[in-house]
C-alpha cells in the first residue's frame, strides 16, 4: 500500500514515467558540414566541384585535422604526393586537405556557419523532446577552431535552429562505446562505421541516415540489424511511432526494427520460458 508522502517503488515510477534515450550526430545527420567546407575550398582552390567534399567527419579525421595542417607533405619513394590519409574519394589532394583545414581551424567559430541540412528538423526534434519526455543528446567528433570550444559552438548552433537547451558531448572514439556508457536506446548517424560501432559495442539500436542511392547501403549494416532512413524527418516519423504503447506486446525495439524494415525478434510461445526453465530430467538416462 502506498505511504502518502512517499514516492512510488522505484519500478512502477520508472515504468510510469519512461522517457526514450537518443544519441544524435551532429555533420552530415542534421549539419551541413559538405556545404560549409565547399564554400571554403571553393575560395582557396577555385575549381574544385564541392560535391566532391565529404559529407561528415569521422573521428579518426577529426583528431588529425589540426595537426595535419602544420605537418610537412609525405611523399613516396618516387618523390610525388602521399595519397590522402582520409578523405580519399575527395578531389582535394593532401596539401590541399591541409590547407583547407589549417583555414577552417583558423577561422573563429566556423562551426556556427554549417546550414541545417533540413531545415526545420531541429525545431521539431525539439518539440518531440519536450511533447515525449525524450532525452536528447548530440554527439559530435568537430575539431577545435578559433573562437569558442567546438562543445559552445555546436551548443549555439542547435539552439539558433530551434533545439532548446541542447545538451552536446564532444568525442573522438567509438561511438558504441559511448552509447554503452551513456545507456542510450536509439543512435542516428550518417556514417556507416559508426553505426556498427554501437551495434557490436552497446544495446543501443542504431540508425543510418543514408541520402545517397538505398541500393548502395552496406550489406553489413542490414546483417546487423541497421535499418536505414532517407532522411531525419523519416527518422523522427519512425520514432514517433515507437514511442507509444503497442497494443500487440511487441517491445520498442521490435516495433523499431519493424518500421525500418528489419526482421523483427520470433515471440516465444507462451509457456515457452517455463518450460525451457524446467530441467528435462526425463530425457536424461537413468543412473
Amino acid at each position: 500500500m502506498p505511504v502518502p508522502g512517499r514516492p512510488p517503488p522505484a519500478s512502477k515510477y520508472t515504468e510510469r514515467f519512461h522517457t526514450m534515450r537518443l544519441g544524435f550526430d551532429l555533420d552530415g545527420t542534421l549539419a551541413d558540414l559538405q556545404g560549409a567546407l565547399g564554400r571554403t575550398a571553393a575560395a582557396l582552390f577555385p575549381g574544385i566541384d564541392p560535391s566532391t567534399l565529404p559529407r561528415s567527419l569521422s573521428p579518426s579525421a577529426a583528431e588529425a585535422a589540426p595537426a595535419a595542417a602544420d605537418a610537412p607533405e609525405a611523399e613516396l619513394a618516387d618523390g610525388s604526393p602521399e595519397p590522402p590519409a582520409t578523405w580519399s574519394a575527395s578531389a582535394l589532394t593532401s596539401r590541399q586537405q591541409r590547407e583547407l583545414w589549417a583555414a577552417v581551424c583558423a577561422r573563429a567559430n566556423f562551426w556556427e556557419s554549417l546550414d541545417e541540412l533540413e531545415p526545420g528538423a531541429l525545431a521539431r526534434l525539439s518539440r518531440l523532446a519536450r511533447e515525449r519526455r525524450w532525452e536528447i543528446i548530440f554527439l559530435t567528433s568537430r575539431p577545435e577552431t578559433a573562437g569558442d570550444t567546438a562543445q559552445m559552438q555546436s551548443h549555439r548552433w542547435l539552439a539558433a535552429h530551434g533545439f532548446e537547451s541542447p545538451s552536446v558531448f564532444v568525442v573522438h572514439g567509438s561511438r558504441g562505446k559511448i552509447a554503452s556508457a551513456l545507456a542510450l536506446e536509439v543512435l542516428v548517424d550518417d556514417r556507416p562505421e559508426n553505426c556498427l560501432d554501437v551495434a557490436i559495442d552497446s544495446s543501443a539500436r542504431p540508425i543510418l541516415v543514408w541520402r545517397g542511392d538505398e541500393g548502395k547501403v552496406p550489406g553489413s549494416a542490414r546483417q546487423l540489424g541497421i535499418g536505414a532512413v532517407a532522411s531525419i524527418n523519416e527518422c523522427l516519423d519512425i520514432l514517433e511511432l515507437i514511442d507509444r504503447p503497442d497494443a500487440g506486446g511487441a517491445g520498442m525495439i521490435d516495433r523499431l526494427k519493424r518500421l525500418l524494415g528489419l526482421k523483427p525478434r520470433a515471440q516465444r510461445p507462451r509457456g515457452a520460458a517455463a518450460d525451457a526453465a524446467t530441467p528435462a530430467a526425463s530425457t536424461r538416462p537413468a543412473g
